[in-house]
């Protein structure tokens, strides 16, 4: 299926990752702040354009939910968050927060840049930006 550049409005999603170095509000809070600063970097957004953002996290991180960390952000407290728990399959990566970010946009799906970073990189390597240390 071609993808259509007519500048129609879609809903589109924006994957990302990371890991976690601790289970620890500390670690969690640095973790997701790291990871929706360089979404959002790579996919400028107006919080007004997102549907919605979902998390996951691994069994092994459970010291603060990573959507109460992103309603901090700037015009994000009226975004629907919702955290769910990663299945648990064996030798899978641990320590991992995982998000999906469903936007209104009239960008092609090949437009939108999905974030991986630290040990999450190898979720996903055939993706064009996998980010091994994120700095602004």
């Amino acid at each position: 299926m071609s993808e259509i550049s007519n500048g129609a409005w879609r809903v589109r999603a924006i994957r990302g990752a990371t890991t976690v170095e601790a289970n620890s509000r500390t670690a969690i809070t640095q973790a997701v702040t790291e990871l929706l600063d360089a979404i959002e970097t790579h996919n400028p957004l107006d919080p007004e354009d997102v549907v919605n953002v979902i998390f996951s996290a691994t069994a092994d991180l459970n010291a603060v939910f990573p959507a109460q960390i992103a309603r901090q952000r700037p015009g994000w407290d009226q975004i629907p968050l919702l955290d769910v728990q990663q299945m648990a399959v064996a030798g899978s990566l641990p320590y991992c927060i995982r998000v999906l970010v469903q936007i209104n946009t009239c960008r092609l799906q090949t437009q939108l840049h999905h974030v991986y970073l630290k040990g999450a990189g190898q979720l996903r390597p055939d993706l064009n930006l996998t980010v091994d240390s994120y700095a602004t």
